[in-house]
């Protein structure tokens, strides 16, 4: 089990998260969206795994005063995710093909 949790800003599902997986002897690969923004393929499945209502934290003030809250077009959004990475809810924890967005230890626990 390779997983990977994808977060901007250190927040407290990310927390709660990586706390999850290190409580479980779960090896876990932190990426930092600031330092590895998401390449194109990478959204492209994400959207596949959650949709994209699901990835865009359109509750977040920072967020709503960015254009692309309004968008619902994947060919509008990717390019504003891949140069606005902070757009995105998070935590987005990978295993594969599977993606959750936030705290979801009851999908966790179905990975283990």
């Amino acid at each position: 089990m390779n997983i990977q949790i994808y977060a901007g800003k250190k927040n407290f599902d990310t927390q709660k998260a990586e706390r999850y997986f290190k409580e479980r002897r779960i090896p876990v690969q932190m990426m930092d969206l600031k330092k590895h923004p998401l390449g194109e393929r990478e959204i492209r499945l994400m959207i596949q795994a959650v949709g994209l209502e699901a990835l865009i934290d359109r509750e977040d003030p920072k967020v709503k005063e960015h254009p692309a809250c309004y968008y619902d077009r994947e060919s509008l959004l990717i390019p504003a995710i891949q140069e606005a990475p902070w757009l995105l809810k998070t935590p987005l924890v990978r295993n594969g093909n599977k993606i959750t967005v936030g705290y979801r230890p009851e999908i966790w626990e179905q990975w283990t």
